[in-house]
């Protein structure tokens, strides 16, 4: 940890700085606001410790570049005068304490070491969006996955229900992970349910919790999944499925807020926002008199449509890579693409399993696969529903293809290009020379 004392008493920074290297905790001074910015502009520092008043430029100036520099420098502000206003000027201008003069060192240290580990966490989970900001990003570039990659944007960090429909497999769980993980909740809980995996009884103590004694069998206390999830989010899939019973009750929550466990009387306040999912027509379902249409609503505030893999087989270069990267570390292989007739028999596979068919098919052929190369006779295709691979110069001219879609979708990026197409650079430069690409 280095940090920087700022000060225009020169006992007081000396003081400080002293106790401090005490406690192994490297220490730079500056005696001004001016001082410390120059020493900021040439060196990185983990937390500031800043007087208020001071000559040339003052603590709260300084707070204020510090600021619109968009400096990451947790600040504990020190002033001898205690004054409310100047606290919460502070604290406006970003500042994480405020401690007023003569104050205890072993204090200093301890909420010292409190505002660094906050900035260590704020980093950590700025670095999770960062990640998953770049997951958004390669979801797909169809023009359906791009619409659901906006909407994720818009709508992560609002309150508002969202319903996720699609065919089984179709990644509405991964969509819904995401959209968390995008929004101010991401530090809490994300709680998936699938709803049709649970009987009814079951299902009702799961989701609401009970009290001790409630029904037999009920020992002690447990605490239900809308309490566990209170502060993130609750993913409620195949929610077509749920009793409609539970309905009522699931709508009276999304309506007041609160829970009640089986055998109590007291309401408990949650706050958790609702993601549910159904690979079913709900209108339908409504129509048969087997979902409520009131809950329809209040959860289709916000719908997305997640479209079946053979709707959007141009994205399938992009998904084999992503997926040949994380299968390789699960099975412990290191197979780095498709050759040209696998993918193009993936191209003319039908997947009625959608994505989660062709992680299933990719993960086999990873097992079987000799070489750091998949071929279309490592794939096992269900043979009804392969199709006849084209002549082997058509094959040529489809993957010569490709290579340019992807490197005019990647602006010539030769990087971001191979990844798309689940293979390495090296190899898809030998294929521009290969193929005589000229952009």
């Amino acid at each position: 940890m280095r940090v920087l004392v700022v000060d225009d008493e020169k006992n007081i920074r000396d003081s400080i700085k002293r106790y401090l290297e005490g406690e192994n905790i490297e220490t730079m001074t500056a005696e001004n606001g001016l001082s410390a910015r120059r020493l900021l502009q040439e060196q990185v520092f983990s937390a500031g410790i800043i007087d208020l008043r001071m000559p040339g430029m003052d603590g709260l100036e300084l707070l204020k570049w510090i600021h619109e520099e968009g400096r990451r420098l947790p600040v504990i502000m020190i002033s001898a005068y205690g004054e409310v206003r100047d606290a919460v000027e502070a604290m406006k201008l970003g500042a994480q304490d405020y401690i007023v003069k003569p104050f205890d060192p072993e204090e200093l240290i301890v909420r010292l070491e409190k505002i660094v580990e906050n900035q260590r966490v704020r980093d950590q989970v700025e670095l999770g969006r960062d990640r998953e900001r770049m997951e958004i990003e390669n979801l797909g570039s169809s023009p359906q996955m791009i619409e659901i990659r906006r909407t994720i944007v818009k709508v992560a960090d609002t309150p508002s229900t969202v319903l996720i429909t699609g065919e089984s497999g179709t990644g509405k769980e991964v969509i819904a992970r995401l959209m968390h993980s995008c929004s101010s909740r991401s530090e809490s809980p994300f709680i998936p349910v699938n709803l049709g995996g649970l009987p009814e009884t079951l299902l009702e103590s799961e989701l609401f919790g009970y009290e001790r004694g409630a029904f037999t069998g009920a020992e002690r206390r447990k605490v239900g999944l809308f309490e566990v999830a209170s502060g993130g989010t609750l993913f409620l899939d195949e929610i077509g499925e749920m009793p409609l019973q539970l309905q009522v009750k699931l709508l009276r929550v999304l309506q007041d807020k609160k829970v009640q466990r089986l055998g109590a009387t007291d309401l408990i306040p949650v706050d958790v926002r609702i993601i549910a999912a159904s690979n079913q027509d709900l209108q339908e379902r409504v129509r048969e008199k087997a979902f409520r249409e009131d809950l329809y609503y209040r959860l289709n505030v916000i719908h997305l449509t997640v479209p079946p893999l053979r709707e959007r087989i141009d994205d399938l270069p992009l998904l084999v890579g992503q997926l040949l990267r994380r299968l390789n570390l699960k099975v412990g292989r290191s197979v780095r693409q498709v050759d040209g007739q696998a993918l193009e028999q993936l191209r003319r596979y039908s997947f009625p399993g959608n994505v989660r068919e062709l992680e299933n098919l990719l993960e086999r052929a990873l097992i079987f696969a000799e070489g750091d190369t998949l071929s279309a006779s490592d794939l096992s295709l269900p043979q009804s529903d392969r199709a006849p691979l084209p002549r082997p110069a058509t094959l040529k001219n489809l993957e010569k293809q490709a290579v340019i879609e992807a490197l005019h979708r990647w602006e010539g990026n030769r990087t971001r290009a191979a990844e798309e197409l689940g293979i390495t650079r090296r190899t898809l430069l030998n294929k521009i020379r290969h193929f005589g690409i000229d952009l």
